[in-house]
């Protein structure tokens, strides 16, 4: 018994013995692990937080620029090292340079000056835009907008010092006599002889603004010209001229025959091509519908008989010309949609289509010089903001905004600064949509600064004022549109989270009941892009066309689908793919916006992922027709008048003009 209990103590003791092993040797496999992803991650951090860090950027770029060992130029080694083409398809690419992001200088000079949350939510997709702003391949125009703002705020700033000392406020709730008047005038009292006449524009031309000018060409050379001028920028000796209207009585090098020459000139450019009225084209180009030279000018006129008012004198045949030396003329010059037009004594003779960024918004003053002597110039139909004293605020003002909230869709507004009848005709129209006001669809424009300092301060006013406006930290050029795309997609899905988001413009009506209708009845809720679509279209290769895109912008003959600018719709997880893709900048800026994205959608279906492009031919994209769901090109008045039908239950009706 004894010697048997002594055996089994000592097996149990060596039972104990090998499990308390064993379970020693377990436990240390487990703190070995957790030693081991402890590691990994501190490794994984120290990648992003130090290697990729402004520390060890330089000693990584010089890394980058040696010539690597298995790249090598010599021929047998590219021969082992390299597999041939026909046996794999798979190429090793050198790593890409990262490059960190950094604010722009306009964004750290505004936003340290920014104190209350009203001001804020106006800024507050100016740091997500950092990345795309301090990109090395952004748009030439993105510095040239960031600067010229900077400027204009500089100047903000500095009135804010000053009366923040003697009356205790900021600049943002600074009350002063508005400024942004609906006409201006000169009559001939003011002009000094031997001088150019000059009218100021106080902020800028808008569509169907319209220049007055009487006068009378006096002189042996009978030669003078009407010019708009745009903003004189600092350290450049002269404005841009958004429009060169020259009447050259006499003919000139090319023709002895009275001829009219429109051209621009900026800086940057210098004169661009002339058009030249009458021209050698059998075919006269359409500008908003109207010829670029009307076919009279230049052409034969006889008179009937002696009692005519009309045509030249009796028995002569002439060319009609629109101006004579001696006689006085009534020279009208409009903004349109696509171009001015010129009308002289009640008749049309020209149009000339804008040019990029010689936009009417820019437009500073108008001047006559040459030989010609100024009567009177009367500029009306300018932009104006209204009173905020006699607007009701309750039913414009725009909801709360609670941030990261769900909601249906986000629709962004593309809008130029003095562009203030637009945005109120939106506000009084289509945002008045129960949707919108509840808060389950969220309107916002988007605007860039203008080159107008007066502009600028009632923009900033309006911004605070109604709470829907999104200031973009550049001045608008037309290549930095696409900025605003981004722009609007961080919105919709960072300050937002709404399941779609929606790009449309400020001269755009938009049925919001019915696009919720359809988006309700779309069968895909993902990858979609929803709107009137274009499959196959090919790039503009004419250096003279407004969309030239040269070969190296876009070398394929093609673009994938993309949907037309003045309204269209994309997913939640399109948008994010996109903000995403400008944050690590694997994104190609293209400055077509609407074109953009479908650039951007095709990479997104390059991940495997599934796009359902809808057609809508109800998105109309040049006008208005009956059974719309937007409608494009519709100033104020038009505006108005669709909403009114709309309430009155008449439906999709258009109100064009007779």
């Amino acid at each position: 018994m004894h010697i048997n209990g002594r055996s089994s103590q000592e097996s149990s003791s060596k039972w104990q013995q090998k499990h308390l092993a064993c379970f020693t040797l377990s436990e240390m496999k487990i703190w070995l692990g957790g030693f081991m992803l402890l590691f990994v991650f501190m490794v994984i951090l120290l990648r992003f937080r130090v290697l990729e860090g402004p520390l060890m950027r330089p000693y990584l770029d010089m890394l980058e620029n040696q010539p690597s060992l298995f790249f090598s130029s010599n021929n047998s080694a590219q021969g082992k090292l390299h597999l041939d083409a026909e046996e794999s398809s798979t190429t090793i690419e050198p790593p890409k340079q990262i490059e960190t992001a950094k604010d722009p200088p306009i964004i750290r000079l505004v936003l340290s000056h920014v104190k209350h949350s009203a001001e804020a939510s106006v800024l507050s997709l100016w740091k997500h835009l950092s990345p795309v702003l301090s990109r090395s391949d952004c748009f030439p125009e993105a510095k040239r907008g960031m600067e010229e703002s900077e400027n204009n705020w500089r100047e903000m700033i500095e009135e804010h010092v000053i009366e923040s000392l003697h009356k205790g406020h900021g600049f943002v709730n600074r009350t002063s006599e508005k400024q942004c008047p609906y006409s201006h005038s000169s009559v001939n009292q003011t002009f000094v002889d031997g001088l150019d006449a000059e009218l100021e524009i106080p902020c800028g031309l808008v569509v169907d603004s319209s220049i007055t000018i009487v006068g009378m060409p006096w002189g042996a050379e009978m030669n003078f010209a009407i010019e708009l001028l745009g903003p004189k920028l600092p350290g450049e000796p002269e404005p841009s001229v958004v429009l060169h209207f020259n009447a050259r009585l006499q003919g000139d090098r090319i023709t002895d025959e009275p001829v009219i020459v429109q051209n621009t000139w900026s800086k940057e450019h210098d004169w661009g091509d002339e058009e030249r009225c009458p021209n050698s084209e059998s075919v006269s180009r359409k500008v908003d519908g109207l010829d670029t030279c009307t076919e009279q000018v230049g052409k034969a006129v006889i008179r009937k008989n002696s009692t005519s008012l009309k045509g030249p004198m009796v028995g002569n045949d002439k060319s009609w010309f629109p101006f004579m030396n001696g006689l006085p003329f009534a020279a009208t010059l409009w903004a349109g949609w696509e171009g001015f037009h010129m009308t002289i004594n009640g008749k049309h003779v020209s149009s000339f289509e804008y040019r990029q960024n010689l936009k009417p918004s820019l437009v500073n003053a108008v001047r006559l010089k040459g030989s010609v002597k100024p009567i009177s110039i009367l500029a009306t139909g300018l932009p104006t903001s209204e009173d905020i004293t006699h607007v009701d605020l309750k039913f414009l003002k725009a909801p709360p905004l609670v941030r990261k909230q769900r909601n249906e869709l986000f629709i962004g507004v593309f809008s130029t600064g003095n562009n203030f009848d637009r945005r109120m005709a939106v506000r009084r129209s289509w945002m008045q949509y129960e949707a919108v006001r509840s808060g389950k669809v969220t309107v916002r424009f988007f605007v860039g600064q203008h080159a107008n300092k007066q502009v600028n301060k009632e923009i900033w006013r309006e911004a605070v004022t109604y709470g829907d406006i999104q200031l973009m930290p550049f001045v608008d050029y037309y290549n930095l549109i696409t900025i605003k795309t981004i722009a609007i997609c961080i919105f919709g899905t960072e300050q937002l989270r709404s399941k779609y988001i929606m790009k449309t413009d400020d001269d755009t009506f938009v049925r919001v009941d019915e696009v919720l209708s359809v988006l309700n009845k779309a069968q895909e809720k993902k990858g979609l892009l929803y709107g009137l679509l274009e499959f196959d279209s090919e790039p503009h290769r004419d250096p003279n066309d407004k969309w030239f895109i040269s070969a190296e912008e876009w070398p394929h003959p093609s673009y994938p689908p993309w949907a037309h600018g003045p309204g269209y719709i994309i997913s939640r997880d399109i948008a994010s793919y996109i903000v995403q893709g400008h944050k690590d900048r694997s994104l190609k800026l293209f400055k077509l916006e609407d074109v953009s994205m479908g650039i951007w959608i095709e990479e997104y279906k390059k991940k495997d992922r599934e796009v359902n492009y809808v057609n809508d031919n109800n998105f109309n994209n040049a006008g208005c027709n009956d059974g719309y769901v937007i409608a494009h090109y519709q100033n104020p008045k038009h505006m108005t008048c669709l909403w009114g039908k709309l309430k009155e239950g008449a439906g999709a009706i258009c109100c064009n003009d007779p």
